[in-house]
């Protein structure tokens, strides 16, 4: 059996494979032909964190595949209302086919999967988003631009920034990360990244200029500036990140196609402008949309893994 809680977990074959499935299922659902690979099964949705994408994507892929999702939320479990974790991650696996969680702490979704005897997918911790790099390699993968992959991450060092480092890492391509001074990505995870690289031939870069990152780069992404639970910070976060916005005149240092992306939701005048934004909204909600088909790939891989 296998988890899915980051990216480092699974060799570069398995994330390839995992994508090919995902675009097959895509490809079928255009010709209207639906294979229910998990009928009947459950799946358990955890959220301590909010979503639209997440919860839609998932809810809906399930549906797809012929089974059945569960919205649960601090308000509908016990879990961080007084029961263990451990205790939670058995009864709901006793019941479920898998688990997916959104959630704070990385370590919380790393206990429950060790309590678990079913998958657990992570749909997002504070450290890693590993489902959302699926849906972006995916993308790029439909718009022919995973080749000779430059990839420019321009903003807070944060989830998405690690998560981009690992899939680099993994897949063995060119990574550039431009963060503000002191909110660079986590050491730790850049060192195990590395590491990682190494093995791939992977080159990782970090730097506080944001055009050093962005020149002649194949694919330049973002996130938001202010993470959910960091609303406090919003105004600081505004000053300290001015110059990282991803605007015309930056991404005309990247290379002639470059392809923009971007996680969603999008604060336009702050991480990205809004013309920047309208130029590549096509490939962005594209990107948005293949969470759904990653996800029912990554779901149908991990089945036949059990």
């Amino acid at each position: 059996m296998r988890h899915f809680l980051t990216l480092k977990d699974f060799t570069k074959d398995e994330i390839l494979e995992i994508i090919d499935i995902g675009l097959e299922i895509k490809n079928n659902l255009k010709n209207k032909i639906y294979k229910k690979e998990l009928d009947m099964q459950t799946l358990g949705m955890i959220f301590e964190k909010s979503s639209t994408r997440t919860r839609v994507s998932f809810e809906t892929g399930m549906f797809q595949l012929g089974g059945h999702a569960l919205f649960l939320s601090n308000r509908d479990i016990h879990l961080g209302r007084g029961e263990p974790i451990k205790d939670t991650a058995r009864v709901i696996s006793s019941m479920c086919n898998m688990v997916m969680i959104r959630t704070y702490e990385h370590s919380m979704i790393e206990e429950f999967a060790l309590n678990s005897s079913v998958p657990v997918i992570n749909g997002l911790t504070d450290s890693f988003h590993p489902v959302q790099l699926l849906a972006d390699y995916m993308t790029l993968v439909e718009h022919n631009a995973e080749q000779n992959i430059v990839a420019a991450y321009v903003g807070d060092g944060n989830n998405m920034a690690h998560s981009w480092m690992i899939l680099a890492a993994k897949l063995g391509f060119e990574l550039r990360i431009a963060t503000p001074k002191g909110y660079e990505v986590d050491a730790d995870i850049l060192k195990e990244a590395l590491i990682l690289a190494k093995e791939s031939g992977a080159k990782i870069i970090t730097t506080h200029n944001p055009k050093i990152a962005v020149k002649n780069a194949t694919v330049v992404t973002t996130d938001t500036w202010t993470s959910m639970g960091q609303e406090d910070e919003k105004q600081e976060r505004i000053k300290i990140f001015q110059g990282f916005m991803v605007d015309e005149s930056m991404m005309c240092l990247a290379s002639k196609d470059a392809k923009f992306l971007h996680c969603l939701p999008a604060y336009r005048g702050l991480e990205v402008s809004e013309e920047i934004f309208d130029k590549h909204s096509n490939i962005i909600f594209n990107e948005a949309q293949n969470r759904l088909h990653a996800q029912k790939g990554l779901m149908v891989w991990l089945d036949k893994h059990k």
